[in-house]
């Protein structure tokens, strides 16, 4: 089996699920109970805050344990714009966010806040003077993503914080789930208020994500109950994953360079193998310095993208159309057709992307079946 779909999630490391089996068994106090059994659950969750904070470069006081990127998405922009909406009621982000975001802007809009979607270029970039241009006396959030999760572009996040720096009453939240362990974030989160992960992308549990929070920030709960993580996130810690969660942040922080330099290796050979298939489009910014190292978009108009999907896997190769969030509705990608590609050109994408468990020999034997299998379809429809 060559597993290709990274994006969509990634098996957990096996150190990661060690960890996770045992707090399972020998962790299961809840950490807010007051006796020696839920004690010992509170010191591995700290311990855990505090491993989490260290990969990112903040204070431990300033990370929020959630359920995953969506949970985290939807707190930092939900949860920013109903707590300072008597700032302002205008918000921004961009029309390529994954869903989590996409939506909870939307939700904000049926709430009677004034929205901005930032249309990116052909590549699928925005640039930090769209989000200037757009900034309004009332503006309190900027939402934009650090890495594509369908065509792998990478924003100008350090851009934009600069262009935000200036304006202190809005906030600037990143969401980074495409990011962490696959391209470098910057240092302390400099100029960054609020940044969401999730585990399961990194080879960390599913159910388990992170909302880095800068101190001074309130964030209005999503969630009421016995007001866990400092009254933001209630609800009783899932222990055993966030011990996983960080555990991956370790892992996969360390390995950055090193696996980063071998997935803009294959990339680069994937990418040129690619190009050279008749009617064969490669989607976003392919540059080595625009687009993130573990990611490949490509378009192949005139067949159908689930085709080409269960086409592969009888190869035993695994890959992606979109969004794995977005990939049962029947509908073109948003994020695609933002990019100017035709309705042909996104009905034919293929995602794929890479994990640390990816080889070289994974990626040979994947462009051999795709070449081998966009030939056997073309065939089959009639064209050369």
């Amino acid at each position: 089996m060559i597993y290709l779909d990274n994006s969509g999630t990634t098996q957990p490391l096996p150190e990661v699920v060690r960890v996770v089996s045992d707090v399972m068994l020998n962790v299961y106090g809840n950490p807010s109970s007051l006796h020696g059994i839920g004690l010992k659950g509170e010191r591995l969750l700290e311990e855990a805050r505090q491993i989490a904070a260290g990969q990112l470069g903040v204070d431990p006081s300033e990370i929020v344990f959630t359920s995953g990127g969506t949970e985290s998405n939807n707190l930092a922009i939900k949860g920013a714009a109903m707590q300072y909406r008597e700032r302002g009621r205008h918000v921004i982000t961009t029309e390529i966010e994954h869903a989590s975001v996409y939506q909870a802007f939307e939700q904000l809009r049926r709430d009677g806040f004034a929205v901005t979607f930032l249309k990116p270029d052909h590549l699928g970039r925005v640039s930090a003077e769209q989000v200037e241009h757009a900034l309004r006396d009332d503006t309190v959030l900027v939402s934009v993503m650090s890495v594509n999760n369908e065509i792998g572009t990478v924003q100008p996040i350090a851009d934009i914080a600069r262009v935000l720096h200036r304006r202190r009453k809005t906030l600037f939240h990143v969401d980074a789930v495409q990011a962490f362990g696959k391209v470098p974030l910057p240092d302390g989160l400099e100029g960054i208020d609020m940044l969401s992960l999730s585990g399961h992308k990194f080879h960390g549990p599913k159910g388990t994500g992170v909302l880095y929070v800068r101190n001074g920030i309130q964030l209005h709960p999503l969630l009421a109950g016995g007001g866990q993580e400092s009254g933001r996130r209630s609800g009783t810690e899932n222990v055993p994953g966030i011990a996983g969660l960080a555990k991956a942040m370790q892992m996969s922080r360390k390995r950055l360079h090193t696996h980063r330099r071998q997935w803009s290796e294959w990339k680069q050979f994937m990418l040129e193998r690619l190009a050279d298939i008749p009617g064969a489009k490669l989607n976003g910014d392919t540059t080595r310095e625009g687009g993130a190292p573990h990611i490949v978009s490509v378009s192949f108009p005139g067949l159908k993208g689930e085709v080409l999907l269960h086409a592969l896997e009888e190869h035993g190769v695994y890959v992606s159309t979109k969004s794995a969030c977005s990939s049962k509705r029947n509908v073109p990608s948003r994020v695609l057709a933002a990019c100017n590609l035709s309705e042909a050109e996104a009905e034919g994408t293929l995602r794929i992307s890479m994990g640390q468990n990816t080889s070289r020999e994974d990626i040979e034997q994947a462009v051999k079946a795709i070449e081998q299998t966009v030939r056997r379809l073309r065939r089959e429809v009639g064209e050369n």
